[in-house]
């Protein structure tokens, strides 16, 4: 382990034995040596003097995570371990519970479940924190350690403490692991209306989304009334998908842009001609879970006036990462960019403003329970437009169109209520009336973006 640390030493000295075109420069140079030596002193003196003896890779990978976890909460380094794990995600073939989980000040907090698999069924909600595995306490280990403690055998079972904000006590929830088979696309049809759930943004998914379109007419034999594109708890995925999804639907227009650290480096996508659902009305549900790849969805569409948001705010991550490779085992998950919807707003921190907010009346937590998001993350990227904590926070207030208990919606037989709202409003205003719906949501979105900006 000697070696690599020589040769980024030498790397630093070469480079300041240049000369340098400005005083500026050379001051620059001169500085990074100090810090550099700054360095090396204390990563010759832990690994002499500490009380354990640690190895050089371990000290090595340590200052590495730690210089990206000082920038940002999506930059990381992913050694062979961790390509392991994101192939097997990606493949979404493995036995497992189907949590997307992150670690914050040592514990495991859940992003969201995946849709049902064991821990959707068994009521894990993001934001909950998971303390204990079969009666262990994890508090204080590694992601990876935790994760592979929550992978195991299909059929074996499983239990987790969870600490949930808003509940007085923690509580255990028991479940079998399970093949987690991740779909990342699928439809039904409800009420001459086709359903159409976007789990994730993997390879293929735009096709997939097109082929459901396909398979909602075949079914019905004939064209339904609208569709819903269902992307609660979607963490996101490819920046193409995300495109080639939001084309699906537009016939042209730029869908996204992405714009880096200089003025000129930015990259925009646009729309091609055709839209696979021939104009027929489209509601696109999103959640406080709804992340990345579905906010460029459900932006585009919101912008364009093509789809009406429902649901609740999003997560609020307008970051792009780019995976640079560092060996055939290892590469750099880097932030590069910020995207941009097609009105030039920047969902960072904000998130998507639903069209219609509709909570989620089903869920007895839904009140008590705080929503985690991109905010809510150290070192988050700060939007360019400052926003007020009320403004992200508006989720949490009562709204007196909805004042039905889940006790009392589930006598009623509905299990899902932003579902249910979504498929009684294309079926109340058709085809018309969502499109004089969308026409004042964007003229009301227009409003508050006007006062965001003059304040």
């Amino acid at each position: 382990m000697k070696k690599p640390i020589l040769q980024a030493a030498a790397v630093v000295l070469t480079l300041s034995m240049v000369p340098a075109t400005t005083s500026a420069l050379s001051a620059v140079d001169a500085q990074t040596y100090r810090e550099m030596e700054h360095f090396m002193s204390v990563f010759d003196r832990v690994r002499n003097d500490y009380v354990d003896d640690v190895s050089d890779a371990d000290l090595i990978k340590g200052a590495i995570d730690g210089m990206l976890a000082s920038l940002d909460p999506h930059s990381s380094f992913l050694d062979a371990r961790d390509f392991d794990n994101l192939r097997t995600q990606t493949d979404g073939n493995y036995g497992g519970l189907g949590l997307s989980v992150t670690m914050e000040d040592g514990a495991v907090k859940v992003i969201a479940p995946f849709k049902d698999t064991p821990a959707d069924k068994a009521g894990v909600k993001a934001g909950d924190y998971i303390t204990h595995i079969d009666g262990e306490l994890i508090y204080g280990g590694t992601l990876d350690e935790a994760v592979e403690e929550m992978r195991g055998a299909p059929g074996t079972d499983i239990g987790l403490t969870i600490v949930r904000p808003g509940r007085d006590k923690p509580f255990d929830v028991s479940m079998k692991r399970a093949i987690i088979d991740l779909k990342p696309v699928t439809w039904e049809v409800k009420d001459d209306i086709g359903v159409i759930s976007l789990n994730s943004f993997s390879a293929d998914v735009g096709a997939d989304v097109k082929a459901a379109i396909a398979g909602i007419d075949q079914s019905l034999g004939k064209k339904p009334l609208g569709y819903i594109l269902d992307m609660r708890s979607n963490p996101g995925g490819l920046l193409d998908e995300a495109v080639a999804v939001s084309d699906v639907f537009l016939t042209r227009g730029e869908i996204v842009s992405q714009r880096g650290r200089e003025k000129s480096d930015i990259e925009r996508y646009f729309a091609k001609s055709g839209d696979a659902a021939q104009g027929l009305p489209v509601i696109v549900l999103i959640d406080a879970g709804s992340a990345s790849a579905s906010e460029i969805v459900a932006g585009a569409l919101q912008d364009h006036h093509r789809g009406l948001v429902m649901g609740e705010r999003s997560f609020g991550k307008g970051s792009v990462q780019t995976l640079l490779p560092l060996s055939n085992t290892s590469a750099l998950r880097l932030t590069t960019a910020r995207y941009y919807t097609p009105s030039g707003k920047s969902v960072q921190e904000g998130g998507i403003e639903p069209d219609i907010t509709v909570p989620q009346l089903s869920d007895p937590d839904y009140k008590t329970r705080p929503r985690f998001r991109e905010a809510d993350l150290r070192r988050h990227l700060v939007n360019e437009v400052k926003l007020e904590d009320d403004v992200l926070e508006e989720d949490t207030k009562d709204d007196p169109r909805f004042t039905q208990t889940a006790e009392e919606l589930k006598e009623q037989g509905v299990e899902d209520f932003q579902m249910d709202y979504a498929l009684k409003t294309i079926s109340r205003l058709g085809p018309e009336g969502l499109k004089v719906a969308m026409n004042e949501a964007a003229q009301k979105t227009a409003k508050k973006r006007t006062k965001i900006a003059k304040n």
